[in-house]
């Protein structure tokens, strides 16, 4: 695992747009995994800008959504569909069938689950997976007790997350659906290269549970240490919490250069 320690979310996100042309440029046709949220968006902005200057170009992407809110129309602006159409669908040029999420209206969603795990092997897996974490540890929508080696499934949000989500739903907590479909911890963990951003001090504790401290299902993202190429992308308020901060600036500051992100 390495974590990168940038000075604001501006520099992080151009650090990640340059792992995701490299990728791009090697493999036209690559699978993306795509989070939402406020942690991506810096991220997404930085595409945009390249994308209008010529200089990036996902005509040829695969996207996969990591999760969706079960009951929720897909007109919704808070619905995940809606937002990648809005973040990265329209800004970067991409048809909307390239893009595949889990369908949290689908009137069996056991069986909408099982569909969207095989969209993701026929593609032939996912290449580089975005992620963020929740204050509580989640990733996706992999609340605490999530089991690690889980599926893409039906989910009940924990109160503290719809309170966090409450932001997309004009401040109302009772807004937010109960329930979603969200990639398993099994599932995101079989991304060739996996990405966790995170910016804030509201993220630092979540954050050093998840680098520093023991594999466990309370804390769904440290699942993440066993992942062989993982790049954990972060700001200095962020990485507050962790004891071997010093550490990793030293280690990314030495990186050799051919080794990307």
């Amino acid at each position: 695992m390495d974590v990168i320690i940038v000075a604001d979310r501006r520099s992080g996100a151009a650090i990640i747009a340059d792992a995701i042309a490299a990728l791009i440029n090697r493999q036209p046709a690559a699978a993306l995994g795509l989070a939402t949220g406020s942690s991506p968006e810096p991220i997404y902005e930085e595409m945009t800008r390249r994308h209008e200057a010529g200089v990036l170009d996902l005509a040829g992407v695969r996207a996969f959504l990591l999760d969706e809110y079960v009951g929720l129309p897909p007109s919704h602006p808070a619905s995940y569909r809606s937002v990648i159409r809005r973040q990265v669908v329209d800004r970067l040029g991409l048809d909307p069938g390239q893009v595949t999420g889990p369908d949290g209206n689908a009137a069996d969603v056991l069986e909408a689950c099982r569909d969207y795990e095989a969209a993701i092997q026929a593609a032939g897996g996912i290449d580089l997976q975005l992620l963020g974490i929740g204050s509580d540890g989640h990733i996706g929508f992999n609340e605490p007790s999530s089991s690690l080696g889980s599926r893409t499934r039906l989910k009940t949000l924990t109160a503290q997350t719809r309170a966090d989500n409450a932001r997309f739903f004009d401040g109302n907590a009772e807004a937010v659906p109960q329930h979603v479909l969200t990639q398993g911890l099994g599932t995101i963990v079989e991304a060739r290269h996996l990405v966790l951003v995170a910016w804030g001090a509201g993220k630092a504790a979540a954050l050093a549970r998840c680098v520093e401290g023991p594999v466990t299902a309370m804390v769904p993202a440290s699942v993440l240490q066993l992942h062989p190429h993982v790049s954990v992308v972060v700001d200095d308020e962020a990485a507050a919490g962790l004891s071997l901060a010093d550490y990793y600036r030293s280690v990314f500051a030495t990186k050799p250069a051919w080794q990307g992100l």
